[in-house]
């Protein structure tokens, strides 16, 4: 079969397409012949050797995929052969086979494409978790969503609306506006690129709070971190939420001061773990996931996709974030 593979620290462009064996699936794994594997930002840093995950190389970097069940290992009895399933793998996806936990697939609804079923879980299952566990959003609040046209910002500003917020988007782009609005955005503020100097920072929080109004934002969503998290802490409610999402921006680096006069909560958002740690509360959240698509609140946007042979293009998209939405590569 072919892979496309990490085999030293580096960019996309050092991903070779390698001849491998089949995997053969041990004791409760299953061999997924894979369809559709979306690229997440972990898929960035992780072939870099900029994330707290380091794989044993040579690997395929993907962790989202979906695709039909074509080998069964012992003791498997939640799915057959030929179902087509969703799989969360950590890595392996950018393959034509792999194998995954039969604990980590969950059936892909019969009238979902592949390309949507691998859009489906890391993106909203971290906005389920981010905005309901760690955030604790609620039918009337403001929601900030930072980076809010990437994947994981589509499907925030999709779940803020579901769950009945209203949605203050931050992008950078008018193109990223466009599609913001399209998922829902009640209002759009487009930031400049960094660095922020001082007035533009500040520029940047009335912004923010202008377009949150009066109160502030009760809930941020802040999926990019760098010189954004901190103009977007002086637009919090007082006692509102901050969520620590990711970093496409840079690490940021807050004055502590802006939460005492804010009375604010600052909480970090890692689904990964908390899937890990409570999966019974996990399975929970896609199950409610799969309620949302089917009632149409809720629909991942596919912007690109690419072939196998192509999927460094696919990887450099999201690094450039020249994304909108989510990025899959499809085998043939």
């Amino acid at each position: 079969m072919k892979a496309l593979r990490t085999h030293a620290a580096g960019g996309p462009e050092t991903l070779t397409l390698d001849d491998v064996e089949s995997p053969v699936p041990g004791p409760g794994q299953i061999r997924i012949a894979v369809k559709a594997c979306s690229i997440n930002f972990p898929d960035v840093l992780m072939i870099q050797d900029l994330y707290q995950f380091k794989p044993q190389r040579p690997y395929s970097p993907g962790g989202e995929v979906a695709g039909v069940v074509d080998a069964l290992g012992e003791g498997v009895t939640n799915c057959k052969l030929g179902d087509r399933v969703i799989a969360m793998l950590g890595n392996g996806g950018l393959a034509e086979e792999v194998l995954a936990d039969a604990a980590r697939v969950w059936p892909l609804p019969d009238d979902a494409s592949f390309e949507t079923g691998a859009s489906l879980l890391m993106t909203y299952g971290t906005n389920m978790h981010g905005l309901l566990d760690r955030g604790h959003l609620k039918a009337g609040d403001t929601l900030l969503v930072l980076g809010a046209a990437g994947g994981v910002g589509l499907a925030a500003v999709e779940l803020g609306k579901a769950y009945g917020a209203k949605v203050v988007a931050a992008v950078s782009s008018e193109d990223k506006a466009a599609a913001v609005r399209a998922a829902g955005a009640d209002e759009v503020v487009i930031y400049p690129r960094a660095p922020l100097d001082k007035d533009q920072s500040k520029a940047l929080a009335e912004a923010f709070k202008t377009a949150c109004g009066p109160e502030g934002a009760h809930v941020i969503y802040d999926i990019i971190g760098g010189d954004y998290s901190e103009p977007a802490v002086r637009s919090i409610a007082w006692e509102g939420r901050f969520c620590v999402v990711g970093f496409t921006a840079g690490i940021a680096k807050l004055p502590l001061n802006l939460t005492l006069l804010k009375s604010c909560d600052v909480c970090g958002v890692f689904w990964g773990a908390f899937a890990a740690r409570d999966p019974k509360a996990n399975a929970v959240h896609i199950a409610t996931l799969f309620d949302l698509l089917k009632a149409g609140k809720i629909k991942p946007m596919v912007s690109a996709t690419f072939p196998l042979a192509r999927g460094g293009e696919a990887i450099t998209m999201l690094a450039t974030r020249k994304a909108i939405g989510k990025v899959v590569v499809t085998m043939g």
